[in-house]
Formats: C-alpha cells, sequence, structure tokens
C-alpha cells in the first residue's frame, strides 16, 4: 500500500463531509431526535459484510467528530488492509444521537472508498511483481476526486494526474488545435518547466513516429490493439516511457508486461468499481 493519509488533510475533504452532512441530515434527523434520550451513551461497530481492502477510516471518523467532538472512534485495522466478510472494521462511541444521525454519511465514504480500493486491488495483484506501473485516469466523481485518488492508492496503484494543472498530456484536440504534435511539443516545452515531463497520446503509429521525433517524454498508445502496441513498443525502444490507455481489462495486463508497456492507465479503477457491502450495528 503506497498511500499517504497527508491528501486527506485538506479543507476540500471538510467541505465534501460537510455537504453530504448537509444533504441527509437537513435541519435535523427527525427520528433520532424523538428518542427518549438522544444524549444516553452509546457504542456501535462498523462490520465488513464481503471481503474488502479498507480504506477511508479517518474520514469515517471525522465525520462523527462533525456532530459531537467527544466521540471515541478506533480500529484494528489501517488503510491497505484486508478485511474478511465479520470482521469489526472499526469501533466508535458516542451520544446515541451522534451515532444514529452520523450512520450513513459515514458509511457511504467507507463503503464508496473501500469499494474503489478493493477493485483496485484485483487489478494489482495483476501487475504485481511485473514492474508495470498501474495508473488511474481524472474519469473521477465530480467533487470527490481527492477521495476516490487516494483510495486508489491505497488498493495499491498510483495516480496519473489530480487535474489539468500538474502534467501536460496532450491529447487528440490539442494536436489538432496545434496543428500537429511537432508544433504542440514545441511550443508548450517553451512555456513550461523544464522540470515538467510532456505526454503526447497518439492513435496510431504514425502518431507515435512523430510523437517521438519531438522528443515527448511519455508516448500513450490509446486503444491500439496487442500488435500495434507490441511494434510501437519496439520502435521507441526505451526513448520514451510508453504508457497504454484505453479498453484496458485485468486480462490485459500480463500481456501488456510482456510486450515491454511502462505504464497502463485504467478508468474502470475507479468508475468500474461499486460500494461494498459494510454496515453498523450498535451494541
Amino acid at each position: 500500500m503506497n498511500a499517504s493519509t497527508g491528501i486527506l488533510n485538506s479543507a476540500q475533504v471538510d467541505r465534501l463531509i460537510d455537504l453530504a452532512i448537509a444533504e441527509d441530515v437537513g435541519p435535523g434527523d427527525i427520528t433520532t431526535c424523538h428518542l427518549p434520550d438522544p444524549q444516553a451513551p452509546g457504542r456501535a461497530e462498523i462490520v465488513a459484510k464481503e471481503p474488502i481492502v479498507v480504506a477511508g477510516l479517518e474520514i469515517a471518523r471525522r465525520t462523527f467528530e462533525k456532530f459531537s467532538s467527544g466521540i471515541t472512534f478506533s480500529s484494528g485495522f489501517k488503510d491497505g488492509d484486508f478485511a474478511g466478510a465479520g470482521d469489526v472494521v472499526a469501533e466508535v462511541s458516542g451520544t446515541l444521537q451522534t451515532l444514529l444521525t452520523g450512520e450513513r454519511v459515514a458509511l457511504n465514504f467507507l463503503q464508496r472508498m473501500c469499494g474503489v480500493a478493493t477493485n483496485v486491488r484485483k487489478y494489482a495483484d495483476q501487475v504485481a511483481g511485473t514492474g508495470i506501473r498501474l495508473v488511474d485516469t481524472r474519469k473521477t466523481v465530480p467533487g470527490w476526486r481527492v477521495l476516490d485518488k487516494y483510495a486508489v492508492r491505497v488498493g495499491g496503484a498510483y495516480n496519473h494526474r489530480m487535474g489539468l494543472y500538474d502534467g501536460v498530456l496532450i491529447k487528440d484536440n490539442h494536436i489538432e488545435a496545434f496543428g500537429g504534435i511537432q508544433k504542440a511539443v514545441d511550443h508548450i516545452r517553451r512555456e513550461v518547466s523544464h522540470l515538467v515531463k510532456i505526454e503526447v497520446e497518439t492513435a496510431d503509429f504514425e502518431q507515435v513516429r512523430q510523437a517521438l521525433a519531438a522528443k515527448a517524454d511519455v508516448i500513450m498508445l490509446d486503444n491500439m490493439d496487442m500488435d500495434a502496441i507490441r511494434e510501437a513498443v519496439a520502435f521507441i525502444n526505451g526513448h520514451a516511457l510508453v504508457e497504454v490507455s484505453g479498453r484496458v481489462g485485468r486480462g490485459d495486463l500480463q500481456a501488456l508486461a510482456e510486450a515491454g508497456v511502462d505504464i497502463v492507465s485504467v478508468g474502470a479503477l475507479i468508475h468500474g468499481a461499486v460500494f461494498v457491502d459494510i454496515s453498523m450495528r450498535i451494541l
């Protein structure tokens, strides 16, 4: 697991939690507030109902803390650990009102983030020991990028770009707008720092040839079949990093590794993930 909780220490994450609480609780929890004693102390367990890769414990804790600073949140797991069906992922203590009102918001974060991490782990296991760097894309839930990409790292893969601001990727529409690959690379290279790598997306061998001639740092082979990928890798011959993207399934990863590909980007790491089954029970 190659993630750091530092990515979660942002005002953006707190805004996401606040937004989630606002849409779920609104002016108040009209069921819980009518308990005989909403402020009575309570304790709950958060339980995995299926095998999962744990991700988002810090977000769940902070969610409950939004309702009360007096909660206690503990776990025998850390993000990136595997939890089996029936395992208690975390325990939380506080008032019954805090536990019951915060339950769904906290679980939504956990179920989504664990779902992404669990999905990613299935892909990461396929490339273990091959030398391929498995990366995500910008196909994330709007507003959730920092959490989706954190979960990718927890699952054992890496991040491509966080956004348009932290990496140059010249795609087909950029090439058209600039009037060609060479013009695009030359212009951007003059404008950006010497520390910034330039990646070019290519759709066929001629574009691969042009990208290599332009001295692109990374050449993306987009939606190419395996024969075309092997031909391109042999032609590039280590003079640029080779990334493959588009229509990549788990079953393709071993063949891509054998072809000598350096990086594989898979949007389905995130958009193909589903909520996992996690529940909370009051003790």
